[in-house]
């Protein structure tokens, strides 16, 4: 997904009038891609470690992560290596991240994940990819496309503040299923991803 650019505004602009409220409220995004790991093993590092916890306590433990490894995400072979209580207790993880840790490494290892052809695959080998590793469900998933690979078409329909953005500013008389918010999407092709970030910041937050 490329920054925030003139043609992709103004196509959601066009494509709907209640976005095109939005995009003018919530005005400049700025940067929504700034302080996060530039490579695709760290960004799962991440990803599994802040898993459901607020932004600032996510970036505690992700710091307590890279101070028992010297400042750097653990390698995959490091985890493994790793007494697994020893990792939980240093870095304050679950023992179920713990073994979602120790899964992407073992995936790595084996060769069923290869990062490094991850940004030539489809959004959905992707998605396919990422989802056979323990712990990385749809939303990781797509939280990585969106971010990372920085694909401009993702829709996270079942996200708890995209239907609440949704259900605010179509006025809708209860949370929208993830299939309703599909369905209103459609009109925001291509540039779903982008259309996203504007319903999570008229929410006034941001993802991982």
């Amino acid at each position: 997904m490329p920054a925030a650019d003139a043609k992709a505004i103004a196509a959601l602009r066009k494509s709907d009038p209640v976005l095109r409220e939005l995009i003018e409220e919530v005005g400049p995004l700025g940067d929504f891609f700034a302080g996060r790991p530039t490579d695709h093993y760290g960004m799962l590092v991440r990803s599994i470690a802040g898993q459901q916890l607020s932004t600032r306590a996510a970036a505690a433990i992700y710091a307590r992560l890279l101070d028992r490894f010297g400042g750097h995400p653990p390698t995959p072979e490091e985890v493994l290596a790793d007494d697994p209580d020893e990792l939980r207790t240093a870095a304050g993880l679950s023992h179920a991240k713990v073994r979602y840790l120790r899964s992407l490494a073992e995936h790595i290892l084996d060769g069923s994940l290869q990062l490094d052809r991850l940004s030539a695959l489809s959004d959905d080998e992707v998605m396919a990819a990422l989802t056979a590793v323990s712990g990385i469900g749809p939303w990781s998933a797509q939280m990585f496309l969106m971010f990372h690979v920085r694909r401009p078409d993702v829709l996270p329909s079942g996200d708890l503040g995209i239907r609440r953005a949704v259900m605010i500013r179509y006025g809708l008389p209860a949370m929208p299923k993830p299939a309703e918010v599909d369905a209103i999407g459609e009109r925001w092709r291509p540039y779903r991803s982008l259309a996203s970030v504007y319903l999570w910041r008229s929410l006034r937050t941001t993802p991982v």
